[in-house]
């Protein structure tokens, strides 16, 4: 266990201040609810970390580090603490040094802007994990399967062009339907740009990339970069809005979900270097399974609240269910051999 806690240390360290940040902010009420943020993004995303650590595992230490170094300041300090004050920024009408001065002055006003522009949060996030997910399961070319009964067929669908922005765009204008006028157009319009948001991060990362590999590998570089930060930021839409349910206060969600983040790419890193992937061959397929279901909450969140509780557990289910899955494939493999 001791050998394996160095992947952490940082983490562990950064929480501690975070937590100790927040206690300067609003005393233990605040320090106690950037303890919870932590935990809040921690298990909203470890299926995240899963699958970045499917495509690092192809990058060099170079890269890796990058990921680690200036993939944080863009996951702390860009989604985390800028990208709210933009949704604002946006949603009020006003430049960001307005939004600022909202967000620190009238929390509850700042509170209240981002949360009425979470149905297109909600449509350009979902929109985007619903790609990452059809993805990696309507590929003709996938012939491992965890369960069989409902990848196979999926698989199948990979023979038609361009299936997974169909099926995508086809769900958002399902879920479009639950919404009146004109959120349902703001909807629509949001959920098509994360579509060709994916698109086009996943065509830089080929472009971009250097050598030509496996369709779907997103090579090292500074698209492969970009489409991590981007696979991230959409991870971290459903976690910023819920957090201001716990607190309106900026910095104290800055913290607490900047500290979740680096837990995630501490995970990530240590299921790279551990070879945890190759032990259990049906981790990714938990993993995307995961986002499946994170993609499907967050576009039906707009009519039915789901506590974040919920999204987390079910994401976690699903990975230990996966794993489970793996150590039996690997014993039965290995009495058979």
């Amino acid at each position: 266990m001791k050998k394996h806690l160095h992947y952490f240390t940082g983490s562990i360290a950064f929480s501690l201040l975070a937590a100790m940040g927040g206690y300067a902010i609003g005393g233990l009420p605040a320090a106690l609810t950037v303890a919870f943020l932590i935990v809040l993004e921690t298990s909203l995303s470890f299926d995240n970390a899963v699958v970045n650590a499917g495509i690092l595992r192809e990058w060099d230490a170079k890269w890796r580090r990058r990921f680690l170094t200036w993939g944080m300041l863009v996951a702390v300090f860009g989604m985390r603490l800028v990208f709210p004050v933009l949704i604002v920024a946006l949603a009020a009408g006003v430049g960001p040094l307005a939004a600022v001065d909202l967000a620190m002055n009238r929390p509850d006003e700042y509170a209240r802007v981002l949360t009425g522009a979470h149905h297109q949060i909600a449509a350009f996030g979902g929109a985007f994990l619903m790609m990452v997910f059809l993805k990696f399961f309507v590929d003709h070319n996938k012939d491992q399967h965890w369960l069989g009964w409902i990848e196979r067929p999926m698989t199948r669908l990979g023979k038609l062009e361009a299936v997974e922005a169909a099926l995508t765009l086809s769900l958002v204008l399902l879920a479009a339907g639950l919404l009146g006028e004109p959120e349902r157009g703001e909807f629509i319009s949001a959920g098509v740009w994360g579509v060709v948001t994916f698109i086009v991060a996943k065509g830089a990362a080929a472009l971009l990339g250097g050598e030509e590999g496996a369709e779907n590998i997103v090579r090292q570089g500074i698209g492969g970069f970009v489409y991590l930060e981007l696979l991230d930021a959409s991870f971290s839409f459903d976690g910023v809005v819920g957090a201001f349910a716990m607190t309106n206060n900026l910095l104290v969600i800055a913290l607490g979900l900047g500290a979740g983040a680096l837990f995630v790419r501490s995970f990530t890193i240590f299921l790279v270097d551990r070879g945890t992937l190759e032990s259990y061959r049906y981790l990714e397929h938990g993993a995307f399974w995961a986002i499946g279901a994170l993609a499907g909450i967050m576009l039906i969140g707009i009519k039915w609240h789901i506590p974040e509780s919920v999204t987390g557990l079910l994401g976690a289910v699903l990975i230990v269910l996966s794993i489970v899955s793996s150590v039996r494939a690997n014993r039965k493999a290995a009495s058979v051999s």
